[in-house]
């Protein structure tokens, strides 16, 4: 392209193919502008395309044009940010307020004041330096670096109080020059006859509020134009009050010592004359400690913690550059430089003023006469001016500020439609609907009447926002984010830490009433934005800082340290399709008692094949899916060339250092033909549409953020057989996992599962060896504990736990219902023990193995698993299957259906470890379908670790 131009306007002078090149560059800036950007939405993506695509055919000619219509003027550093941070910082307490600040602190107090003061804003500079120079910055100031560090929620609500905070700062200057006015032009109170001339204006609370709106309506003119005669009127402002500042420095040397009467006003708080004695010794020690008196503006009695508020007044002025970021050619260079360059500035003017009025006024005079320096001056006229234009400029500062802070807020839809008229601007950028709203606010809060009323007020708010940027710079550092690299390094956390304490401590001393009451509102504010859970693509610093702290406590669980008495279950849960898994998914979310939780599942495929990860598009549906069933899981996806060795990965790699998953959680193989209840308007918040096809279809709108497959239907084929199903189980066992296997789950509904009398049954026998009776055993107790962690839960407290003892005649049932409470007391389980005579079923067992007692006499008993034979729990036997038959198993089917007091909730069931002999696999398989057959929710558990102790 620059070629081409060169090119097209050959015979073009030098001057002009130096202004071509200019003004092609600054078409550019925009475009390299949108690239370094955090947050720039999509329609301003398109047309930075646009525009650089139609760059490519058109000439110099018309991209400066162009540039000229669609382009407001940015500005420089100076105009920009040196300019109106200095007129804000000086406005009205350097000409009405720094003989005050004297007069009732004392010159030791005032150094003290301004030490603490610029202390407080000098780290909150450093923090802005260093975030403004991380990145590009965007319209907003500061509530663009908070929102970007912190997230939408905390920088949506300290955007609002910054709102708030300029507001209450435009209304003070405009009754600053109010006052300032009426010192000048302002006729008695009482009707006594006027000191000067000029005293034509009519005093009062009316009056002074009629003044202070004409003020306003001019600073509203100038921000309805726009930024550039907001940057020219500034400008003048600053010659003027530069030249005011210069009058009166040379007017303490020019000067001969003289009396000076007072306001007619101050008669009845004590003298009418006070003294300008010129440098002498004995007025700077008369002025060197504090006399606090009554502050004849508002009949208050002054105190360290007023004074302070009114003036660090000319401290709050650090932002007014950083409002304008929007407005500024480059942002990220200018901030940190202009900001620094004014408060240097204003910190020696402000010194060197408290000490010449210390050395050359009267005490009574400062006390009494805050127009003071207009009397001392060699022409005083021109401090009139000086005031006159310092508070008017920074009226005007923070009443622009106010609007690109609204305007920066309603862009980014924080509130949805509450702030959607502040959106609107004019053909140059400027946002005049968040002018007018920030004008009407301002106009409010002038019904308050008095410059010092309101001073506390804007302290504070602007207090909050320092310690906010502080936390957002201290954030972003203590994240050690990689992409966290600004190029100003002159700070450190510790520097973060000194302005958050400082701002703090500062609020409250200025008036903890207010301070509590703006905490509490951003706090509500805050609530108020995470309800409306704003879309943004900003990032959010709290998962960097999350992510660190996580991480540091991760290295801190040490596996070796495990303890019994702090086991809690951790459960991978395998889901072939969540769209019939709803149940069984929240049901488990019940029982893992603030443990692991991860949704796995296994995708066939081989990635040698396949031209990329399709497990990545996944990702998002399954996390959509865990906030829409509310559940606390974590996701892992993986990509195998069968499920059993899918199933061995996740096993082997699932969770991080000590948390990895301790349970397994299967489906049942069974012959049920699964049911999609993600279309179930009682479980889903999506409604179900007629073509239920569509459900997947990523172009319907009505549709659920989670697209899976559709279930296979009654003969669709299954991605495993019964043989690979029950390996997985047997290679769980062999890593030392407990397995439950969930059965009847598909229908499963939460809310109506817990309506009326629910009951947990638990049968803690294995049921498929009938000739061990062992109640005590390892898999026993992990059933007891399983289901009084599912009764601990909250939804599950009210269910009744009904534990079943199955004896046989001859034995004393006494004893052994004795032995079992006894032990359900010492580990502090609550359930009702009922005892189930099964003789008939035991018999039909004997019956049929008397027919092969010689057949297993002769097979041989070998030590499956590295346990041995004579140990007494029942789930070390080789073969946990041997030879039980059908009859046997459908008698105990139907005594565990039969049992009174109606079905129970969901049933716990024992269940032996695989057999040794993989070939009985099937068999294995069958005996499980056939003892659960029609039971409703039940789960098949198998312990292999200690879950429970005594010990304290």
């Amino acid at each position: 392209m620059t070629r081409g131009g060169r090119k097209h306007s050959g015979h073009v002078t030098r001057a002009g193919e130096e202004a071509t090149i200019t003004a092609i560059m600054s078409e550019r800036t925009p475009l390299l502008h949108y690239r370094l950007s955090a947050s720039v939405n999509e329609s301003e993506q398109r047309e930075t395309v646009t525009a650089g695509d139609e760059r490519e055919h058109r000439s110099p000619a018309t991209v400066r044009r162009k540039t000229a219509v669609k382009q407001p003027p940015k500005l420089n550093t100076f105009f920009g940010v040196v300019i109106p941070t200095l007129l804000s910082m000086f406005s009205v307490v350097v000409f009405l307020r720094i003989g005050f600040v004297v007069g009732q602190c004392g010159l030791y107090q005032t150094i003290l004041m301004l030490l603490v003061a610029y202390f407080i804003i000098s780290m909150t500079v450093l923090s802005v330096c260093a975030i403004s120079t991380n990145g590009a910055l965007d319209a907003g100031g500061a509530y663009y670096m908070i929102s970007r560090a912190l997230g939408p929620e905390f920088g949506g609500s300290i955007g609002i109080m910054f709102f708030l905070a300029n507001v209450c700062g435009s209304a003070l200057f405009v009754l600053g020059l109010v006052e300032a006015i009426l010192a000048t032009f302002g006729a008695p109170e009482d009707g006594s006859s006027a000191i000067s001339r000029y005293a034509v204006l009519p005093g009062g609370y009316w009056w002074s509020l009629l003044y202070g709106t004409v003020v306003l309506l001019l600073c509203l003119f100038v921000c309805l134009i726009g930024a550039d005669i907001y940057a020219k009127a500034t400008f003048i402002i600053f010659l003027i009050v530069m030249a005011a500042l210069s009058i009166i420095f040379i007017s303490f040397f020019a000067v001969k010592p003289h009396v000076i009467n007072l306001p007619n006003r101050n008669s009845s708080f004590g003298p009418t004359e006070a003294n300008f004695t010129g440098f002498k010794l004995d007025t700077l020690m008369s002025n060197l400690q504090a006399d606090y008196t009554v502050d004849y503006t508002t009949n208050v009695m002054m105190t360290f913690a007023t004074v302070f508020a009114v003036m660090f007044n000319g401290c709050t002025g650090i932002m007014a550059g950083s409002n304008m970021s929007g407005d500024l050619k480059n942002p990220s260079y200018s901030i940190p430089r202009g900001t620094i360059t004014a408060v240097i500035f204003t910190f020696i003017i402000y010194n060197l003023l408290s000490l010449l009025i210390s050395c050359t006024c009267g005490r009574v005079l400062l006390q009494k006469d805050y127009s003071f320096l207009r009397d001392i001056n060699v022409w005083g006229p021109l401090v009139t001016i000086g005031v006159y234009s310092s508070t008017l400029s920074a009226a005007m500062s923070n009443l622009i500020g106010a609007s690109r802070i609204l305007y920066a807020l309603a862009r980014d839809d924080l509130f949805g439609r509450a702030l959607s008229p502040a959106k609107r601007t004019s053909g140059s950028g400027n946002p005049w609907s968040s002018v007018l709203i920030s004008w009407f606010l301002v106009q409010l809060v002038l019904f308050a009447g008095k410059l010092n009323t309101i001073a506390s007020i804007a302290t504070i708010f602007f207090l909050l926002v320092y310690a906010a940027v502080d936390l957002a710079c201290l954030a972003l550092e203590w994240a050690s984010a990689p992409n966290f690299r600004p190029t100003f390094r002159y700070f450190t956390w510790h520097t973060c830490v000194l302005g958050i304490i400082g701002c703090a401590i500062m609020m409250f001393l200025i008036n903890s009433i207010y301070a509590s009451a703006s905490i509490a509102f951003m706090i509500l504010l805050l609530l108020l934005i995470h309800y409306l859970s704003p879309v943004s693509s900003w990032g959010c610093i709290s998962q960097a800082l999350i992510f660190h702290q996580v991480r540091k406590y991760l290295l801190m669980l040490d596996v070796r340290k495990d303890h019994v008495k702090f086991w809690r279950p951790q459960v991978l849960m395998m889901v072939s399709n969540p769209r019939c898994s709803v149940g069984l998914i929240t049901f488990i979310n019940d029982i893992k008692k603030s443990g692991l939780y991860v949704l796995a599942h296994v995708q066939l495929g081989d990635l040698d094949v396949l031209p990329c990860d399709p497990l990545q598009t996944q990702y998002d549906s399954w996390l959509s899916l865990v906030d829409h069933l509310n559940i606390k899981a974590f996701v892992n996806l993986t990509l195998a060339d069968s499920v059993r060795h899918g199933v061995q990965h996740l096993l082997f790699i699932s969770g991080l250092g000590g948390m990895r998953p301790n349970t397994l959680v299967l489906g049942f193989y069974d012959d049920a033909p699964p049911q999609d209840r993600l279309l179930d308007s009682t479980l889903s918040i999506v409604k179900p549409t007629e073509n239920s096809a569509q459900v997947d279809d990523p172009e319907d709108t009505d549709d659920p953020p989670f697209h899976f497959p559709p279930l296979r239907g009654d003969r669709g084929g299954k991605y495993l057989g019964p043989q690979e199903y029950v390996c997985v189980i047997a290679d769980a066992v062999k890593m030392l996992k407990n397995i439950a296997l969930a059965r009847y789950f598909g229908e499963f509904d939460r809310t109506q599962a817990l309506t009326g009398s629910v009951f947990v049954d638990v049968w803690p026998v294995n049921l498929l060896r009938p000739d061990s009776a062992a109640y005590v055993d390892t898999c026993s107790l992990f059933l007891l504990q399983l289901a009084c962690i599912l009764n601990m839960t909250r939804a599950w407290q009210k269910a009744r736990l009904r534990l079943f003892l199955c004896v046989e005649a001859g034995r004393s049932l006494k004893g052994t219902e004795h032995k079992l409470g006894l032990l359900l007391k010492e580990l502090r389980m609550k359930a009702e023990i009922r005892t189930v005579p099964w003789d008939a079923q035991v018999a039909l067992h004997w019956q049929r193995q008397t027919g092969s007692e010689s057949h297993r006499e002769e097979e041989p008993e070998s030590d499956v698993g590295g346990v041995e034979p004579d140990t007494e729990y029942a789930n070390s036997f080789q073969s946990n299957t041997s030879r039980v038959s059908d009859e046997y198993l459908q008698a105990v089917n139907k005594l565990i259906l039969d049992q009174p007091l109606g079905p129970p909730a969901v049933r716990f069931l024992y269940l032996p470890r695989p057999p040794a002999d993989t070939s009985r696999y099937h068999d294995y398989l069958h005996q499980l379908e056939v003892l659960t057959r029609d039971l409703g929710p039940t789960l098949l558990i198998h312990g292999v670790t200690p879950v429970i102790t005594t010990d304290l």
